[in-house]
């Protein structure tokens, strides 16, 4: 496996790792990641995708879908875990597993990886306000968990960041434009 160097290399043993080299294999997943996320984006879903990957072969992937599917579980990790588990047959992952997401993840989303006994975890733009692997909490570090998870952050941030800018800013530009046509009627 190749290296490539996007920040000086910085480990600190179960920490969130901001810094490091990033292997050539993660910046691939984290692109088909933002790839798909055009997809949810598409269909009105905040575009965020979560790919699980486990001997380079992607073993399950999803993208948020709350809306469409009418169920508030319905984050992209999430259903990239179901998807996994029902093709492994089994509740846990296998070692060595590693998600790739485009947004921090959440409370339920975090808990889920813990249990599911995810191993890495790579996610490209942080959630400010509800991020759990080091936004607002770090949970992945927690020792009352039973599992670990390596978690790093940034791979991919800026495209990450500016693709759920636009996103919003898009979906606010319609709501005032529907606002201005219902108040206009």
């Amino acid at each position: 496996m190749r290296n490539i160097s996007l920040k000086p290399y910085q480990s600190i043993n179960r920490q969130l790792i901001t810094d490091g080299f990033w292997l050539l294999e993660d910046i691939k997943w984290m692109r088909r990641a933002l790839t798909l996320a055009k997809q949810g984006a598409e269909r009105g879903e905040v575009p965020v995708v979560a790919v699980l990957v486990h001997n380079q072969q992607i073993i399950g992937q999803g993208f948020n879908e709350p809306i469409g599917r009418h169920d508030v579980t319905a984050h992209a990790e999430i259903i990239a875990l179901r998807e996994a588990c029902t093709r492994l047959n089994n509740y846990r992952l296998p070692r060595q597993t590693t998600l790739y997401v485009t947004l921090e993840p959440c409370t339920m989303c975090i808990g889920a990886l813990i249990h599911a006994r995810v191993d890495r975890l790579i996610y490209a733009a942080s959630e400010p306000r509800a991020g759990m692997v080091g936004s607002q909490m770090n949970l992945p570090t927690q020792d009352f968990y039973n599992h670990t998870i390596q978690a790093y952050k940034g791979l991919c941030s800026t495209h990450s960041s500016l693709m759920l800018k636009t996103f919003f800013r898009k979906r606010r530009q319609l709501a005032k434009k529907n606002q201005n046509i219902e108040t206009n009627e």
